[in-house]
């Protein structure tokens, strides 16, 4: 069926409004709209893609929901070993790392900086985007090889299907951690007929029991 020009614009000027009430709701914690609000501009959306199949793109909000999740997955090597960090729990420690990249890197970091931040405790991931979009989402597993987790991961709404900005690789693998903040591992909780330890557990399993 071919998609008038009028249609096909509402259509996308829609999805993209929508994208960028996610990125606003989850990423930045900074609603526009209220719940009741989305919920009518989605279901508008539905109504076009039920109309227009065609229109269906990857990063569509309607491909975050609707899969079942999977149970079982398939192993894929990762493009580069995703090892993991090593720990420091002293000063000495600290400084005889610091000393030991003085040696790797032949020069004097005297003058350089470090960024610190926090260890977020969850599950390490692995997100794939080709050409912009998700492609692949792998844990970590051995280090050399991953569980393909990616059709459960595409339910978390703070991971993005598209990557915004304009200079976008035609490939790029962007490692981090899969956690869960205090207040929502408690509602997790409050709600769930499975009952987590710790919220490390909780989101550790969260790619293989999230239900959207």
């Amino acid at each position: 069926m071919k998609i008038p020009d009028k249609e096909k614009n509402k259509y996308l000027h829609l999805k993209e409004r929508l994208n960028d009430y996610s990125y606003l709701y989850y990423v930045e914690d900074n609603p526009k709209i209220s719940d009741h609000e989305y919920d009518m501009l989605f279901r508008e959306l539905l109504n076009y893609e039920n109309k227009y199949p065609n229109l269906i793109s990857k990063d569509s909000p309607s491909q975050r929901v609707g899969f079942q999740p999977l149970k079982e997955f398939g192993n894929e090597k990762h493009k580069i070993p995703m090892l993991s960090l090593s720990n420091v729990f002293t000063e000495d420690e600290l400084f005889n790392y610091f000393e030991k990249q003085k040696k790797i890197f032949d020069s004097s970091l005297e003058s350089e900086s470090f960024t610190v931040e926090p260890k977020l405790d969850g599950l390490a991931i692995n997100l794939q985007y080709v050409d912009g979009y998700l492609d692949k989402a792998l844990t970590r597993g051995d280090g050399f090889t991953g569980e393909d987790v990616t059709q459960n991961v595409k339910t978390i709404s703070s991971i993005p299907l598209k990557l915004r900005g304009k200079l976008i690789p035609d490939f790029i693998e962007v490692r981090g951690e899969i956690f869960i903040l205090k207040k929502d591992f408690d509602k997790l909780n409050m709600y769930s007929d499975k009952k987590f330890a710790n919220s490390r557990n909780a989101a550790a399993g969260e790619p293989t029991s999230i239900r959207s």
